[in-house]
């Protein structure tokens, strides 16, 4: 039973520059970890709240001397000296600690370093690589590694608003193993910089997760440009690559209606328009399609896509355990985008990645568009066995680190990739 011997907190900077939290956990045992946290732009309205210090002269008010504050004030003043018997016993002490519904008092950033931290010193103590520690909680086997889906295009909010669909991403279909896949993504992503410069005369300039950002006005020039750069690869889109969409639609609903560019759709319309680009288009995957309170419209687009595309929920779950049972129950989605941050600790996250395998859905393990070089993403998305992760683009440190560490576990552990649970894929 692990003892904490004493916990510490850091203010650091993430892949935008701007303030995040770092925490570390010493054990009695001798054990030493630290875990740094993520922080999302295109943020959902049912998001765990991060603790910032709001002061305007100090990184525009987004500082985190607070939430470090709280680490090592109350955490480390209530926690220190206590023996924990697993990681759920430890996050329950620090939600109540927190006593909010919505982390608001401690800050879900300082809970979830803190968190982190600890699952990763009590790794280090059981002496496991972290991965076969997450998968001692998730009580299942890891059998097969998860299918990687790459950003390639970027607008709406991780980019600068020239398109309303925030992201266009690669899928290496005909993969068998993360290197192969990485290999083929690199190929489509080196053919998108050369288009890029070519068709629109940009330099090789990115985007918050390190995607490529041209001028595109409508989302269809973005599917093009994303098959274009398949075939200029050399490979067959839909058999060898194929596309996943986040169009993070609440970002454009407004009075509802969906502005999307020019046009002005209902809600009926707009389910219309996505499932013409599934048709017209190699995509099989639509994440937040619809806006996160347009709940009433959420089970016609999963009918409609059903068997076809997956449909993907991110605003609209929010990784959050009562928002993923009313989806189940009104079949809103089959998919889940699964943030840790989005709902503040490693126990509450299992709990929602739980509901999720409980109705049969795909479980997608998700960074933010604000990130650290901290790997345990990848060892999380491999020891709770999810089906596909989405870790950015293949630039900048922050993403890279996430499939250096695939690569990693994947030598140690060489296990083919999940297959797409329809149409064409390898594994």
């Amino acid at each position: 039973m692990p003892t904490i011997e004493d916990i510490f907190g850091l203010e650091i900077l993430d892949s935008r520059g701007r303030p995040t939290v770092c925490a570390s956990c010493r054990l009695a045992g001798g054990a030493v970890a630290a875990a740094s946290v993520p922080s999302g732009a295109s943020t959902g309205a049912a998001e765990a709240r991060e603790l910032r210090d709001g002061d305007p002269v100090r990184y525009g008010g987004l500082g985190c001397l607070r939430a470090v504050g709280q680490i090592n004030g109350t955490i480390r003043r209530r926690l220190s000296g206590r023996s924990f018997e697993d990681q759920s016993s430890f996050d329950g002490a620090l939600i109540d600690l927190d006593g909010t519904p919505n982390k608001s008092r401690l800050g879900a950033n300082a809970i979830l370093a803190v968190s982190l931290a600890f699952a990763r010193a009590h790794a280090i103590e059981r002496r496991i690589p972290l991965y076969r520690h997450f998968a001692a909680m998730a009580d299942r086997p890891i059998e097969r590694l998860p299918r990687m889906t790459i950003n390639l295009f970027s607008g709406g909010k991780h980019a600068g608003q020239q398109s309303p669909i925030q992201d266009v991403l690669i899928v290496p279909a005909s993969s068998a193993a993360i290197g192969d896949g990485l290999v083929m993504s690199s190929a489509v992503y080196q053919a998108a910089v050369r288009l890029v410069q070519e068709k629109y005369h940009m330099r090789w300039l990115t985007a918050d997760e390190g995607g490529l950002a041209p001028p595109t006005e409508r989302p269809e020039q973005m599917f093009d440009d994303a098959v274009q750069s398949i075939r200029d690869a050399g490979f067959e889109p839909y058999r060898d690559v194929c596309l996943a969409v986040d169009v993070a639609s609440s970002h454009f609903w407004r009075d509802g209606r969906y502005h999307l560019g020019q046009e002005l759709l209902d809600s009926a319309q707009m389910v219309d328009r996505l499932v013409r680009w599934v048709s017209c288009y190699p995509i099989v995957s639509v994440e937040d399609g619809l806006a996160e309170e347009d709940w009433d419209h959420w089970p016609s687009l999963c009918d409609a896509l059903a068997g076809r595309a997956l449909v993907l929920g991110d605003d609209l779950l929010c990784t959050n355990p009562q928002r993923i049972a009313r989806a189940v129950d009104c079949r809103a989605c089959n998919a889940l985008l699964l943030k840790v941050n989005q709902i503040g600790t490693v126990t509450e996250s299992l709990q929602a990645y739980r509901l999720a395998r409980a109705a049969n859905w795909q479980v997608v393990v998700s960074v933010r568009s604000g990130d650290t070089e901290d790997n345990w993403f990848s060892d999380l998305a491999v020891g709770w066995s999810g089906d596909q992760t989405k870790a950015g683009s293949l630039a900048q440190s922050e993403r890279l680190s996430k499939y250096n560490r695939l690569l990693a576990i994947e030598a140690e552990m060489p296990l083919p990739v999940n297959p797409w649970p329809f149409g064409s894929s390898g594994g």
